[in-house]
């Protein structure tokens, strides 16, 4: 199987009126969710060139939403060594599905900040934090 069938984009809608804007990123709704709660946060890239990730688990699977900005998410399968890069972009927002065994790598492609969402099914594990880098 390869890499980009390993992974799920979600397509999202972002709704906007004169007061800013709303997006569901998890609904609840999406296929694979655990019966449990993991975690939830956001991560942030100050500036152009800035990197964030460059690691895999080999339990846990995230969901990734980009909230603010644009970026290239690099991924590589650790068992095929297989890499596959994606633009994202906040104005046309996806959640990205990436299971445990993928690398994953999100370069900042612009002068202002981006702001990333993330879940995670697992609890932070250090353990289950290996560095990898793609950047």
């Amino acid at each position: 199987m390869e890499l980009k069938d390993k992974i799920i984009i979600i397509e999202r809608k972002k709704l906007g009126d004169s007061r800013g804007w709303f997006m569901k990123v998890i609904d609840g709704k999406e296929e694979g969710l655990p019966d449990h709660t993991g975690e939830i946060y956001l991560t942030h890239a100050s500036g152009k060139g800035q990197v964030r990730g460059n690691h895999y688990h080999d339990k846990a699977k995230e969901w990734f939403t980009l909230l603010q900005g644009k970026a290239e998410l690099k991924l590589m399968d650790m068992k095929t060594k297989e890499v596959i890069s994606m633009d994202l972009s906040a104005d046309e927002p996806k959640t990205i599905v990436i299971p445990p065994g993928i690398v994953h790598a999100f370069l900042n492609t612009e002068e202002v900040p981006f702001l990333l969402l993330a879940y995670t099914d697992e609890l932070y594990d250090p353990v289950d934090t290996i560095p990898y880098t793609l950047y």
